[in-house]
């Protein structure tokens, strides 16, 4: 005759504590997705802007935005776009906005001569308002 303790039964016990490795395996998945994912979602291209001193942002509500990056490539409205099909896009855009500003943003890098031509194609479509980005020197100070 035992005395003191009841027989232990053969079940076992419950788990006192939550296991957290497969929600940490989730959120590393997540987070590796996410690094991986970051840099597709910019759609800005990268430039190297001129500087001046009275560079100001433009907000126009019919513009039509052309980038000349230090790559030679070619992007209207953030969409690239061959060297031979720009004449005929431009032409298209200024018949669906007359009046539109086209807002040229070209590296500083970009040779004189490519912007040159690229404002002749777009004053060959119709486009005659053209301004021109800029970064502003306030910028240079930090």
């Amino acid at each position: 005759m035992a005395f003191g303790r009841f027989s232990e039964s053969a079940q076992p016990r419950p788990m006192g504590e939550i296991n957290v490795t497969p929600l940490v395996d989730v959120m590393l998945v997540l987070v590796v997705i996410f690094i991986l994912a970051a840099p597709l979602l910019a759609s800005g291209i990268r430039l190297d802007l001129p500087h001046a001193a009275s560079a100001q942002p433009g907000a126009s509500a019919s513009a039509i935005t052309v980038v000349l990056d230090r790559a030679g490539g070619v992007f209207v409205d953030d969409a690239p776009i061959a060297a031979d099909a720009l004449a005929e896009r431009l032409k298209r855009l200024a018949a669906q906005q007359p009046g539109a500003e086209l807002q040229l943003r070209a590296d500083a890098a970009v040779p004189y001569g490519r912007v040159v031509e690229l404002i002749g194609m777009a004053q060959a479509a119709g486009l005659a308002r053209i301004g021109f980005a800029a970064q502003p020197e306030k910028l240079l100070e930090k």
